[in-house]
């Protein structure tokens, strides 16, 4: 066995499903499988129940998982204590994040990372914002840039870049959603809504319609917020996104806010990492660079 199969193997540990870990690991459901079939005949038992419906640890599974955990950790502090004793600091660090937050949130942080820090290499990985904070509990991935969740837990550190409202939009485009819009009259049992599928604006709007006791009508659940902004601009309902991807958006001028009342809380977006990781000498300096920012733009 080797570290890329234990990191598959913990990969799949954690989905619980080959079809969502070959995606995040750019690898065929098929290798993946015969990934695992290897492992299972170098270790000696099965790993894995597994049918056409569901997929679950074994017993000696749960034991090998532990094993690849501590596995990985020792070859973590090993490569950071070798990288530690180099004068210039180089190596990869893997960042999560939405296509938005790339360009609107880190595109700054890159920058003066990249001039701090020029022989550490970015392995960037978009995708939507729902995921962020489940892949760095899944160990996939380093960093992210992600929402604050409510609870942050305990094994999670999270530092704040910036605060944007979440807010509901609606199309500008004729259609019949625009004219309930229009009518000030919006009942919203019956104004078709295009929601997150999951993740914290999905958990924030349904407190919303709990809250004043209505059931909305939806009409699409999609993976991420630029999805939804492309299905309200066509006129497919009202949706709920940050304020911070709408004005980023090229669709900006085709949709409107609507001024709704109570507001929904709003976002505080930042980076998120596992506390263990902060012993990296590579995460480290990446997770600084936003004090170096906040310092030197006087906040």
């Amino acid at each position: 066995m080797n570290f890329h199969e234990l990191r598959l193997f913990k990969h799949l540990a954690g989905t619980l499903h080959f079809g969502k870990t070959s995606r995040a690991c750019n690898i065929s459901p098929s290798a993946l499988s015969r990934t695992i079939v290897r492992l299972e005949e170098e270790v000696g038992f099965k790993l894995f129940y597994r049918d056409n419906r569901s997929v679950e640890l074994t017993d000696t599974g749960k034991m090998f998982r532990r094993f690849v955990q501590e596995s990985l950790d020792n070859w973590a502090q090993f490569c950071d204590s070798a990288r530690s004793q180099e004068q210039v600091l180089q190596g990869e660090i893997s960042i999560y994040c939405s296509v938005t937050a790339s360009y609107s949130v880190l595109s700054e942080l890159f920058a003066r990372f990249r001039q701090l820090y020029p022989k550490i290499h970015i392995k960037l990985q978009t995708g939507a914002a729902a995921r962020a904070i489940g892949m760095i509990t899944e160990g996939t991935i380093d960093i992210t840039a992600a929402a604050k969740p409510d609870k942050l837990a305990d094994n999670l550190c999270f530092k704040t870049i910036t605060t944007t409202d979440l807010v509901f939009i609606a199309p500008v485009v004729p259609c019949e959603t625009a004219e309930i819009v229009k009518s000030g009259k919006l009942d919203w049992e019956r104004l078709p809504m295009v929601l997150s599928e999951q993740g914290l604006s999905r958990k924030r709007v349904n407190s919303w319609f709990r809250e004043k006791g209505l059931k909305p009508d939806i009409y699409a659940e999609v993976s991420g917020h630029e999805a939804i902004l492309a299905m309200v601009r066509l006129g497919c309902g009202v949706g709920v996104v940050p304020r911070l991807v709408l004005e980023k958006s090229s669709f900006a001028a085709e949709i409107t806010v609507l001024d709704i009342t109570p507001r929904l809380q709003p976002y505080t977006v930042g980076l998120c990492l596992s506390a263990k990781r902060l012993a990296s000498p590579l995460v480290r300096a990446f997770w600084d660079i936003v004090d170096t920012e906040e310092s030197s733009s006087g906040k």
